[in-house]
């Protein structure tokens, strides 16, 4: 979701931000971790009186030095001339290959394809990862997609759970109005694909791997997420004798086929083999080349023909056929696949609005609807982390403790005994808002500040946030790469799990893992946005 890619200053390294004294302290065990075993099920948050539960995270926020363990291999120590050669490799294979994004130098970057063009900011080599913890990842993906098909059908509980955000909240607000337009009208989506991503973090002290979200829409990177994959399996066979990897422990990341997939059986289902799918796209976007990666492989593999088209173009130049086919520039519409619409800067003006309300009144298959779009918001997840929620959607007992053995914990600002002590403990708390990308959460002692001057306010502010635990993932060394430079640190990484799921009114056509994506950002950055100039693109090597 995450599309203004960022360029950092002169010294040309991966844009940090600086830790607060907070976040660098360590946090006595008796204060966070008092019987953290049964806290497994985040549950216990909500049906637990004061004292405050533990926290279902490490106590200990990482100098990213001094508390970094010993790695199963060390980057660092690799020898400086290998180190050049491998760089120099990794910089040819990515050029010729298209691991590439626009370069924010190049005015026409983000509009032009061609012009402008960059390596991809990415690690040199893969990310350690337990292979027990990827499995577990693997595993509970279509679950999950079950699990948004199921919420996104109860309007109810969307309408009531988000009912006070849409208060405070103008853009959630306008996405309910429409939500509540196609309920007003009986609008039913029979045919329902979702192209989502589900990312985790592997906190070090209690070893549970924590769900940080689960995007709905424009579940970004699934091009370069093969094609990183496919170079540190290169640079592993290249460089075996002098490192002494197994390529093969990368695993083969079919991402960008399994969504050209979801996206080719959606449009057969539609049944239209004149219609074109339709990309919504940021007006600048220079990730351009990570979309036109899966709408190349459905052209080359499928022969299914894709359109570009902004929000403000599809309100000009789209209509609604009394069938409710969807026509754009001349073309029939079979499904619309959301790169933009995610974040308010998407719609500068009423004709972005216009635009995304003609589509959900248009019979083509929306990826995502609506629907899709709110079950993905933070307060969704936060509702669902409520005790007896799961079950309201999942019957398996097995599944439904799958997923919430993923669940961090997650509170609505509501919960008093909770915004206490956020307020005295901030470091062990992040504040999330109803925003998809980058650069908006609350981290440190902001928390606490933020916080206070809600409660001394007394408005209904805080319904726009959930409170969530912070995770402290293991520390590592390695070596990023930016705009051709290499640079040495340690950092945290991120593993998003990519899953596809369709299904039509009687059956479930695909439903299952489709890939991963595993960010790397220096430890000191609390954001991690590849695209948002925070973090890069990586690999795992199962260990």
């Amino acid at each position: 979701m995450l599309h203004n890619f960022h360029i950092s200053g002169a010294n040309q390294k991966i844009h940090i931000s600086n830790a607060t004294q907070e976040n660098r302290t360590s946090i006595p065990k008796s204060q966070t971790h008092n019987n953290p075993k049964p806290s497994k099920n985040i549950s216990m948050a909500h049906t637990t009186p004061p004292p405050v539960p533990p926290l279902k995270c490490s106590s200990i926020a990482q100098d990213n030095k001094t508390h970094a363990h010993k790695p199963i291999f060390d980057p660092h120590s690799i020898d400086p001339i290998l180190v050049q050669k491998m760089e120099y490799d990794a910089l040819v294979w990515s050029s010729l290959h298209g691991l590439l994004v626009g370069d924010r130098a190049s005015q026409k970057s983000g509009r032009v394809p061609g012009v402008g063009l960059v390596h991809a900011p990415i690690s040199l080599l893969p990310m350690p990862f337990a292979e027990s913890y990827w499995k577990q990842a693997c595993e509970v993906a279509p679950i999950f997609n079950e699990l948004v098909d199921r919420v996104s059908l109860d309007s109810e509980f969307l309408q009531e759970s988000l009912s006070r955000t849409k208060k405070v909240d103008t853009f959630t607000s306008r996405l309910l109005d429409i939500h509540a337009k196609m309920l007003a009208m009986n609008k039913k989506e029979d045919i329902r694909l979702g192209l989502h991503r589900s990312d985790y973090m592997l906190d070090e002290q209690t070893n549970l791997l924590l769900q940080i979200e689960l995007n709905t829409i424009s579940s970004s990177f699934p091009g370069l997420s093969c094609l990183v994959s496919d170079l540190h399996r290169n640079l592993l066979c290249q460089f075996e004798q002098h490192l002494a990897l197994d390529p093969e422990r990368v695993p083969k990341n079919n991402a960008v086929s399994q969504f050209a997939e979801g996206l080719y059986k959606a449009w057969i289902e539609y049944n239209d083999s004149s219609a074109v799918v339709m990309v919504v796209v940021q007006t600048e976007e220079r990730n351009m080349y990570d979309q036109h990666w899966l709408f190349t492989v459905l052209n080359e593999r499928y022969q299914v023909r894709s359109i570009r088209k902004t929000l403000a173009e599809i309100d000009s130049q789209g209509k609604l056929m009394p069938d409710g086919t969807l026509v754009v520039d001349g073309e029939a519409v079979a499904v619309v696949y959301f790169r933009a619409g995610y974040a308010p800067t998407d719609y500068p003006s009423e004709s972005e609005w216009s635009a995304r309300l003609l589509i959900e009144q248009s019979r083509a298959v929306k990826c995502p609807s609506i629907a899709y779009h709110l079950a993905g918001t933070k307060k969704i997840q936060q509702e669902l982390a409520k005790p007896n929620q799961l079950e309201r959607f999942l019957e398996n007992k097995d599944d439904i403790a799958k997923v919430r053995k993923c669940f961090a914990g997650l509170w609505s600002l509501d919960d008093l005994n909770i915004v206490k002590d956020a307020i005295e403990r901030p470091g062990l708390y992040v504040m999330k808002p109803q925003r998809e990308g980058g650069g908006n959460n609350i981290y440190g002692d902001d928390v606490s500040i933020a916080l206070q001057k809600m409660q001394k306010e007394g408005t209904e502010e805080d319904a726009a946030y959930i409170l969530m635990q912070r995770i402290f993932p293991t520390v590592s060394p390695a070596i990023l790469m930016r705009e051709g430079v290499s640079h040495k640190d340690h950092v945290i990484s991120e593993l998003g799990i990519y899953a596809t799921y369709l299904r039509n009114k009687t059956e479930v056509i695909m439903n299952g893992q489709s890939g991963y994506l595993m960010r790397t950002k220096v430890s000191s950055s609390n954001e991690g946005g590849v695209a948002a100039g925070f973090a890069v693109l990586d690999s795992i090597y199962l260990v």
